[in-house]
């Protein structure tokens, strides 16, 4: 922040996973902050479940901005993407912000927060969001032991089956197929093809020997 600039108005973007998009939060506050003539001068954003308060490298980054009197308003799309970790951490993090004299907005709450009873609709938010997170952790517990106890797999499918991988094996090791190439032919990620090549060789035969090349220089499938 510049020597001629004062406290700016701020957001916070957060999704719980590295498959998840913030740009839906993003878009939502931008078109909120303009109507009501603001303009987001700084950007905190990060992909991390918000069950606690440490551990969060966006989350700290905001904090230390907003006690170094970088920010005057800070906008979130919903108070449960600061905290779900429960009434009393979630006030506190407002009390330390409002401390600092930054005022917070949400675009999806539908409520004030400098309202006469903003502390009591807090917290029931606060409450409703851990209990939502404690249910989710839940669901997920219970599928994953009822698919051990029906012998299934837990996790992603497997992209590559067996016969498959063979056949990329091949054309990579024999054909001097790139690594490029290979996923564009068989449509598969270029990480997963990069992961198969870098294991150790093995000995063991194929499962069917690869067919002829066909006219685009690939095996033919």
């Amino acid at each position: 922040m510049g020597a001629d600039e004062g406290p700016m108005v701020v957001a916070y973007l957060r999704v719980s996973s590295r498959s998840q998009s913030v740009e839906t939060q993003r878009d939502a506050i931008q078109r909120c902050a303009k109507a009501r003539g603001d303009i987001i001068g700084r950007w905190f954003e990060e992909k991390r479940t918000a069950k606690v308060l440490s551990n969060r490298p966006g989350l700290d980054a905001l904090r230390d901005f907003i006690r170094g009197g970088g920010a005057r308003l800070l906008y979130a799309y919903r108070i449960d993407r600061l905290s779900r970790s429960g009434i009393r951490d979630t006030l506190a993090l407002l009390e330390e912000f409002r401390g600092r004299g930054v005022k917070v907005a949400t675009v999806a709450d539908g409520f004030d927060m400098d309202g006469v009873a903003a502390d009591v609709v807090l917290a029931v938010l606060a409450w409703a969001a851990q209990m939502e997170r404690l249910a989710i952790g839940e669901r997920i517990a219970d599928a994953h032991t009822r698919i051990k106890d029906e012998g299934g797999r837990w996790g992603r499918p497997r992209r590559i089956d067996n016969l498959t991988a063979q056949r990329i094996i091949v054309e990579a090791r024999e054909d001097g197929r790139s690594v490029r190439q290979l996923a564009m032919s068989y449509g598969i990620p270029r990480s997963t093809i990069a992961r198969l090549l870098s294991q150790k060789p093995t000995s063991a035969p194929l499962s069917e020997p690869p067919s002829k090349k066909g006219r685009d220089g690939g095996v033919a499938r």
